[in-house]
């Protein structure tokens, strides 16, 4: 993760000049990354896993500066699943402590650059000091319009579907649009994925977005996180415009 379907293994294939042409979608998009394989990029190298973190969050870096240019209005990361705590204490520790840092460092940044800082999961696991931290960020960028970053912390989308399901049974209105309202009451706020990616060769969501990803558009890449770079990003969006995406109707060409 962050520190640690036509499907493909490889990097997708995009004629160079075609890239260097890349636009932006029509519309902005949400892009998520499953951003895995910090830990195996470190270990290949005789490294500690904790360098392949690390390593990671300047990966995130990057993307994040280079998001809004792309046409990228939501980029969600999958920093820290809920079933990382079954790592080592001593990862798990040095990935929060990561993006402990990443928040004391960066917030000036994102507010002097439009982006909005959101933090989506449980925030009651994580130390004191990092919720203060997630607090004074969100409250600090809150006003961002460039870009909505959402870091997802000791996530797990299935528990935060079946907690609003907890909540949703009261409500006197029972439709889809309201429980997805309900969903994004303890999500910051959202649109569905279009977009995701998954680095690291893995092809599954490993509870990552269950609900917004109904009608994403899958990229895997083999090629592990801290090794993935604008360009790719770029090749993604690229691969993402020229798709067809009917949504289950007939396309425009066929459906009369």
């Amino acid at each position: 993760m962050l520190s640690s379907p036509i499907l493909t293994q490889q990097p997708i294939p995009v004629p160079q000049p075609d890239l260097q042409r890349n636009s932006p979608p029509m519309r902005p998009i949400h892009v998520a990354i499953i951003s895995d394989g910090n830990g195996r990029w470190a270990t290949s190298r005789g490294l500690p896993r904790s360098a392949g973190h690390r390593a990671g969050a300047q990966s995130a870096r990057s993307v994040i500066e280079a998001a809004p240019r792309l046409g990228i209005h939501t980029l969600t990361l999958f920093a820290l699943s809920a079933a990382n705590w079954k790592r080592p204490p001593s990862e798990v520790s040095g990935i929060l402590r990561i993006l402990h840092e990443y928040l004391l460092t960066e917030t000036s940044h994102c507010i002097d650059e439009g982006i909005r800082i959101s933090i989506i999961g449980r925030r009651d696991r994580v130390p004191a000091t990092l919720r203060q931290a997630i607090i004074d960020s969100e409250a600090a960028t809150a006003h961002g319009t460039r870009l909505h970053l959402r870091l997802a912390v000791d996530y797990s989308a299935r528990n935060a579907i079946y907690n609003a399901a907890c909540r949703f049974y009261k409500a006197t209105e029972l439709s889809q649009e309201s429980f997805s309202s309900v969903l994004a009451e303890a999500r910051g706020g959202t649109t569905d994925v279009d977009l995701l990616i998954r680095t690291g060769g893995e092809q599954r969501l490993s509870d990552f977005l269950l609900w917004e990803c109904a009608f994403a558009e899958f990229v895997f890449l083999s090629k592990r996180w801290p090794d993935f770079t604008v360009r790719d990003l770029e090749a993604a969006v690229h691969e993402f415009n020229h798709r067809e995406r009917t949504r289950g109707a007939l396309p425009d060409a066929i459906a009369g």
